[in-house]
This record gives structure tokens, sequence and C-alpha cells, in this order.
């Protein structure tokens, strides 16, 4: 991917979207490889970062700190020098199974490439970033947006490679259910977590796989909302089970989620799970009227006063990298 012509513009924001992990495809590692990935970007909510030159170097806005150290970072990388005003204009939930880290550390570097007129490298940049550990649809949903699968690590593997990108249809919509009281795993605690899980049960793997493949794929290219759904909703289950001794027992890491996903499920909605370690859960309607229906509906649930309810739809391009002086915009 070319950057833009300006060498020096005054200025780069780049926005970035939400994305939901809708499960691991191979936790049993048998053949070699484990993990692999299933993810969706979503049109919310959104992120953005601005980038201009300064005459001292400042970082302001939320999780400054983590914005600071990629930009550092990549700045080593790069081999450039100079101070730098970084502002995160907004800020994807952390640790809510949005993919907050990785699309900020994106941001922050495809920013700095573009503000000083370097064509992006975000593969190689979240290696550097130490993004993609196990999975690599943040990366690939950067990039291109949509519906992709990664194919998890192997022996030789530095980012996941993404093997399938799709279309999402544009009138099909996911009612995503967010509980700020609660936090996904994340950090040491995430891996301890996996450490203690040990391999999933290879007939479990051979399932989701199967499901993947044979169901949720074809569905999708089929426009087929109903067995994309169940297949989603089979993996998610299977998955549940497999995490749950590290969700205090249960598939879902907040009950209040898991109360308004079980609602809409029961009036009609397919798909229902939780991305990643939560507490963000999701639920596939095939169209808007509809989704705005249901999500109107778990909004007057008693459980749902503390929780955030959101119609969102697939977007089906990559982040945007805008140069604030000409106000072109690049879709990755």
């Amino acid at each position: 991917m070319n950057a833009f012509s300006e060498l020096a513009p005054a200025g780069v924001a780049v926005s970035v979207s939400a994305r939901l992990h809708l499960g691991f495809i191979d936790l049993n590692g048998g053949l070699d490889r484990r993990f692999g990935s299933v993810g969706l970007a979503i049109d919310g909510p959104r992120g953005q970062v601005t980038l201009r030159r300064a005459a001292a170097t400042r970082v302001e806005g939320v999780d400054s700190e983590r914005a600071g150290r990629y930009l550092a970072a990549m700045q080593q990388r790069l081999g450039l020098a100079g101070d730098h005003y970084l502002s995160i204009v907004n800020a994807l939930p952390r640790h809510a199974g949005l993919g907050s880290g990785t699309q900020l550390a994106l941001a922050v570097a495809a920013a700095l490439r573009s503000l000083y007129g370097l064509a992006l490298d975000t593969a190689g940049d979240a290696v550097q970033l130490d993004r993609g550990a196990r999975s690599g649809i943040g990366v690939g949903l950067f990039e291109t947006g949509g519906l992709v699968v990664d194919a998890g690590r192997g022996p030789i593997t530095a980012t996941p490679p993404i093997i399938s990108r799709m279309v999402f249809p544009p009138e099909w919509r996911v009612i995503i259910v967010l509980d700020p009281t609660h936090q996904g795993l994340f950090g040491e605690s995430e891996r301890a977590a996996f450490r203690a899980l040990g391999p999933m049960a290879a007939s479990d793997a051979a399932h989701i796989c199967r499901l993947l493949l044979m169901q949720a794929l074809p569905a999708l290219a089929e426009r087929d909302i109903m067995r994309f759904g169940s297949a989603i909703g089979w993996m998610q289950e299977t998955l549940g089970d497999y995490f749950a001794p590290a969700q205090a027992g249960h598939r879902f890491t907040s009950v209040k989620v898991a109360a308004v996903l079980d609602l809409l499920a029961n009036e009609g909605a397919h798909g229902v799970g939780q991305s990643s370690w939560g507490p963000t859960g999701f639920a596939f309607v095939e169209g808007a009227e509809e989704a705005e229906r249901l999500a109107d509906l778990a909004r007057r649930r008693p459980e749902s006063s503390a929780l955030d309810i959101r119609v969102v739809s697939g977007l089906n391009r990559g982040a945007e990298v805008t140069t604030i002086a000409a106000s072109r915009t690049q879709t990755i």
C-alpha cells in the first residue's frame, strides 16, 4: 500500500473500527497449528487518533500511556527523530472484547508512517508492537474490514495469516451488548488462563472447523442468516464451555449480558455469543427495523440499566487515514 504523495502533511488522523472476535477455530493444536480466529469489523464504536509534529512530545487522551509507548517504539523502528503531538480523540472501550489494543497500536503506527510519507506495513508493525500473539483478525480487519478468518499460529508464524475475507451483508445488523462494569481477561491473567485450560478436545476443535467451513462461511456467501447464526451459535457454545473454568464457571463474563443475549435469542436473533473474553456480547439480526425492535425490547429489561446496547452494521472497509491539511482520505 503506497503512502500519500504529500511527504510532509501538517497532521494525520487515523480512524479505526471495533471488531468482534466470533471464536477460535482450533484450541487443540494437534496439527501443529493453534488458535485460528473468526473476526468481524463493525461500524461502532469507533476510535480515532491524530498525530502532528510538535516542539515537544505530548500524548493526550484515554490510554495515552500505552499510545505513547507505541509511538516511541515505532519511531525507533523507523529511525525517526523529532517530537510529536499525539491525541487519542476517540478511544475504543478497553478490555471489552472489541480489539482496542491492536487497533490503537496499528492506528499510531499508520499515523506515523503517513505523516512521513512512508508505506504502510501493518503486519510488520503488529509484530513490532507485540500485537496478534494469538489472533490475526485485528491486523486483517484493520486492513480490509469485512469478516475474516486467520489460520492461527504454526512453527514459523510471525502474524497469523488471513486465509479468508468475505463481505458482510450490508442489510444485516448486529446487536452488541456492552457491560461497562466488567472487563475481560488480559495480560498475564489471560496467559495464565490459557495455561490452566490446556488443549481443547480434538473432537470439539474438529466440530468447530466443520461448522465454520461447511456452514458459517457458505451461509454468509448465500446470505442465509439462519444457518450462519446457527453455526456461530454452536461454535460459541462449544467455546463457552471450554472457557467457563476461567470465567467463574459461566459461558459469559457478565451475567447481565448473558441474560440479555438469552432474551434476544428467544425473540429470534441469531448466533448469540461473546466476543473474545467479553464482556461484550453480540447477536445477529437480518434487518435494521427488526434489530431496533429487539434492542429496544432488551433495553427495557431491569438488568439492562447498566448496559450499553447498540445496533451496528458490519464494516466492509479497513481503517481510514486522512491527511489533515489536504483533507484527503485513504481507505486501507
